[in-house]
């Protein structure tokens, strides 16, 4: 770590202790050079990976986005907050986990339709019909029929 005060890159850890919160390490250093003390925190960067839509453009991942998505698909059904915010973390989890650093936006929808499909049925069928591009009632029922070996 270079000394802010004289810039030299020769700096010795003194003293490291876990921030309070738990989330970052707090590193006393002091520079072999001038000897001033000053005092760096070290925190973990956690990155989404970027999205790839269908025509090939890259965008950030929006948690917002797979929210609005879940609360389109149960506008007006019995499921409370709770659980959703829950299958979103449930998502972001299973994204993170993966460790790339693109993902497909099939692969999300894919994982929003499996956390509907355990929430609640009939958003699963709502959510589908839109996601897939329902044409005719045979799509209609291969989703609940899919919705219900689940």
């Amino acid at each position: 770590m270079k000394c802010p005060f004289c810039g030299s890159p020769d700096t010795q850890v003194v003293d490291s202790r876990v921030s309070e919160e738990g989330d970052a390490i707090r590193r006393r250093r002091r520079c072999t050079a001038c000897e001033k003390r000053f005092t760096t925190y070290e925190t973990a960067e956690v990155r989404m990976p970027q999205v790839v839509k269908q025509n090939g453009q890259r965008v950030e991942f929006d948690r917002d986005k797979v929210r609005v998505s879940f609360q389109r698909a149960l506008h007006k059904r019995p499921v409370p907050t709770q659980l959703v915010d829950e299958a979103i973390e449930r998502i972001i989890h299973k994204i993170l986990s993966a460790g790339e650093r693109e993902i497909p936006s099939r692969q999300i929808g894919e994982l929003v339709m499996k956390e509907l499909a355990k929430l609640d049925k009939v958003a699963y069928v709502r959510f589908a019909s839109v996601y897939r591009s329902f044409q005719d009632l045979d799509d209609f029922r291969d989703a609940i029929k899919e919705a219900t070996r689940e």
